[in-house]
């Protein structure tokens, strides 16, 4: 007996749950938009990374542990690398029905089927979907199914790397600038995160 391994499982469900609604949707005209999502945890605690020094020189990299955090929340479209992201203090289920509604308001003429994990606020009851949205959740322990994950290594890679931070306002403005950087470049988007 062949035992198909819990990630092909998980795709191959997402694939018939996508041509179903894409199907259900044909009659009615409107639009489906595939997105994925996540909740990134940026602040001021800092990991040191290897980096580039003269020969023999040793490379002196500031780190800090101070534990403050702000959340960053994002959905992608892999096929065409539209990203849509907010930054918010906290994951709770407030947030993310205030992130849902920003997606929505955005897409207001598709129909948004959104692939997301089983954190806490995802299942909350009092999280609130739009009308033009359905949720989808990922097996448990997989974050190698969520593209988004690409999007916090590039975010991390090219923005925070060996960065230390005398107050929150210059980690939400760093976040800030690495995510508008990334939704106005969606060909990036679609290379980090289009993967078969």
């Amino acid at each position: 007996r062949t035992v198909t391994p819990r990630p092909e499982r998980a795709l191959k469900k997402l694939r018939t749950l996508v041509t179903r609604c894409a199907e259900a949707l044909a009659s009615t005209g409107d639009n489906l938009r595939l997105m994925f999502q996540d909740e990134g945890r940026f602040g001021r605690i800092s990991t040191p990374k290897r980096c580039w020094a003269p020969f023999g020189i040793r490379p002196d990299v500031p780190a800090q542990i101070v534990r403050e955090y702000t959340y960053a929340y994002v959905a992608v479209s892999p096929h065409d690398g539209v990203m849509d992201s907010l930054v918010l203090p906290r994951a709770d289920e407030q947030a993310m029905s205030l992130f849902l509604e920003e997606v929505s308001a955005r897409h207001p003429d598709e129909f948004i089927l959104m692939v997301m994990d089983g954190a806490g606020w995802h299942k909350a009851n009092e999280l609130t979907v739009p009308k033009n949205m359905h949720l989808v959740f990922l097996p448990p322990y997989s974050p190698e199914l969520n593209p988004v994950e690409h999007i916090w290594e590039c975010i991390r890679e090219n923005w925070f790397r060996n960065e230390v931070f005398g107050h929150m306002d210059g980690v939400e403005n760093q976040l800030l600038t690495a995510l508008i950087s990334l939704e106005s470049t969606p060909a990036t988007v679609a290379s980090l995160t289009g993967f078969p």
